[in-house]
């Protein structure tokens, strides 16, 4: 953990203080946040068991239709709605970090976030819960451990830059879980695929900060969220055309989830000026819901929605700040719930009902989350000042010659 003097975008909620304490009157969304003075960690961690519960209607084989899904027109479900959320609330705390680190310290401090803990699931999956599985539908596990690319090598291999390739290993899960059966091939985790467009995001961030866009050129960053917001509206207009607009950036996932996180970063640069103001947020909540059953959610959903998230973020009370904060659990909630789901699927816990389903899941990935937080998350954390952590500075005066001294007389 930082402490307030700067902030650590997912490695806690900490942001910086303001020297002298606003008036009401005139508070800013950046001075409402500042501090430990926010409920982010219990949002975000909410948000992670949100998408169990919806990720149960599928792995559990409730197949009669997603409600979120058929109130909003399928414009989204619950998980998209807390993936969305997770973005828009990343976007304001990453752009905040960047402001206070050059790109050196900042991609050493998104890397330690993110890769030892995802890394760490990857082997607990294909080393530890794949063979379990093998085992117990009768398989010797002499037979497991092969060089084939769709075995547990091939798993590892092909997911350990975060891009997902391999979903699965084997045909485990393939006929024996409601949702392999759904869509014909092993999955064991269907989450991790956002970490790569987070990634992304960090990525878009850190160029920012390599040319000091987050503090001498802020403007440049709306005019980025507007590209975005461009690039779908022609999206949605016509699918797959902002290919021809630009076209490394033709991913209509990564224009979705990288404008959602930019209106996030947007709001982080400018939010001394961003008023913390109730009737904003109401009336954002109320746009965000209107377009969310008639339509236009894609477009003024991701603003509205990550400027209600950072306002009830500082509005909640102050009983709901212990939560989440130092111990951040929505990570792990988030990488270990689908693989937990699938492990009770495949021994029949979904025949109890949706609801034992998902609280069960949600019990045990919290246990993953708190082993993976203190054993993992927050020991890499600790390493944030830790040789490229010291920044780009403290390493050119450690290379760099000495300067001639003049001879003394």
């Amino acid at each position: 953990m930082k402490t307030t003097s700067a902030l650590v975008g997912d490695e806690g909620s900490a942001i910086p203080a303001p020297a002298v304490a606003p008036s009401p009157s005139t508070l800013s969304i950046g001075e409402a946040l500042a501090g430990h003075r926010n409920s982010l960690g219990i949002i975000r961690l909410v948000l992670a068991i949100a998408v169990i519960f919806d990720h149960t209607f599928v792995i559990g084989g409730y197949f009669d239709g997603n409600p979120i899904a058929s109130l909003t027109r399928n414009q989204a479900t619950l998980g998209s709605l807390a993936v969305g959320g997770f973005f828009g609330i990343s976007g304001y705390l990453i752009a905040k970090s960047g402001m206070s680190a050059d790109v050196v310290q900042f991609i050493w401090r998104r890397f330690l976030r993110i890769f030892p803990a995802y890394w760490t699931a990857l082997l607990v999956t294909a080393l530890v819960a794949a063979p379990i599985v093998w085992v117990t539908s009768g398989r010797a596990l002499s037979s497991f451990f092969t060089t084939s690319m769709n075995g547990p090598l091939g798993y590892l291999w092909g997911n350990w830059l975060l891009e997902v390739r391999n979903y699965g290993i084997y045909d485990i899960f393939e006929g024996t879980t409601p949702y392999g059966q759904l869509v014909g091939y092993s999955v064991f985790n269907g989450s991790i695929w956002t970490l790569y467009y987070e990634w992304l995001c960090y990525m878009i961030i850190a160029l920012l900060v390599l040319f000091g866009v987050l503090m001498r050129a802020r403007f440049l960053l709306p005019m980025a969220t507007l590209l975005f917001i461009a690039l779908e509206v022609v999206n949605l207009a016509s699918p797959g055309a902002a290919t021809n607009v630009v076209p490394f950036l033709g991913d209509p996932l990564l224009i979705k989830l990288a404008y959602t996180f930019l209106c996030g970063s947007t709001i982080a640069v400018y939010s001394k000026q961003v008023p913390f103001d109730t009737r904003i947020a109401v009336f954002a909540l109320v746009l965000g819901l209107v377009t969310l059953k008639f339509g236009g959610f894609d477009i003024f959903g991701p603003p509205t929605m990550t400027y209600f998230f950072l306002w009830l973020a500082a509005w909640l009370p102050k009983s709901f700040q212990k939560i989440g904060s130092p111990n951040d659990y929505s990570y792990g909630v988030y990488v270990y719930g689908f693989l937990v789901q699938q492990l009770l699927a495949y021994v029949g816990v979904y025949r109890l009902g949706y609801l034992p389903f998902a609280l069960i899941a949600v019990v045990i990935s919290m246990a993953l989350a708190w082993l993976s937080w203190h054993l993992i998350e927050k020991r890499a954390m600790r390493l944030k000042d830790w040789g490229p952590g010291r920044g780009m500075r403290y390493w050119y005066e450690r290379v760099r010659p000495p300067r001639n001294r003049p001879h003394e007389a």
